[in-house]
């Protein structure tokens, strides 16, 4: 699993945006910013839908008043479902970022098999990236909703 100090792996997500579909180069992506991304095993899903993303869209204002430049969820999703799951949460303030085969998430050794859930997903977690190194990790246990709380990350700001 990655840790406190490592840089990002070299991998792509995808997001879904009003001018087409991106590709974005994760480090690449996140240089030479201050980002808050925080990961949840699926879009839709009752915790993430009424919990994790909306707390991150409630706190973006106070986030980016701590500095950060970038707030982005990523789920083992496709970039159409975490587009529509954007606009259906109004976080038009976070880039929802799709690894749709879980690439990214297995690179970053944050992968869960949720068996019959959807198979192969991310672990909830959420970590502050600084020029694309990780300065703040928070892996939440199964089952779990505490450390991962954009109010969490507000604190370690």
């Amino acid at each position: 699993m990655i840790q406190q100090g490592q840089p990002l792996p070299s991998a792509t997500l995808s997001e879904l945006t009003a001018d087409g579909m991106q590709t974005h180069d994760i480090p690449a992506l996140f240089a030479d910013k201050k980002v808050v991304l925080f990961a949840v095993p699926g879009a839709f899903t009752p915790t993430c839908s009424e919990s994790h993303l909306p707390g991150f869209v409630v706190n973006a204002d106070k986030l980016k008043e701590k500095g950060v430049d970038m707030i982005a969820c990523v789920s083992v999703n496709d970039a159409f479902v975490m587009q529509a799951w954007g606009e259906a949460q109004n976080a038009n303030q976070i880039h929802m970022l799709a690894d749709g085969d879980a690439s990214f998430t297995k690179a970053l050794g944050l992968e869960m098999d949720s068996g019959k859930f959807g198979g192969v997903r991310s672990q909830r977690y959420a970590m502050i990236i600084e020029n694309g190194t990780v300065t703040q990790l928070n892996v939440e246990p199964p089952k779990s909703f505490e450390v991962s709380s954009a109010e969490a990350i507000l604190k370690q700001l």
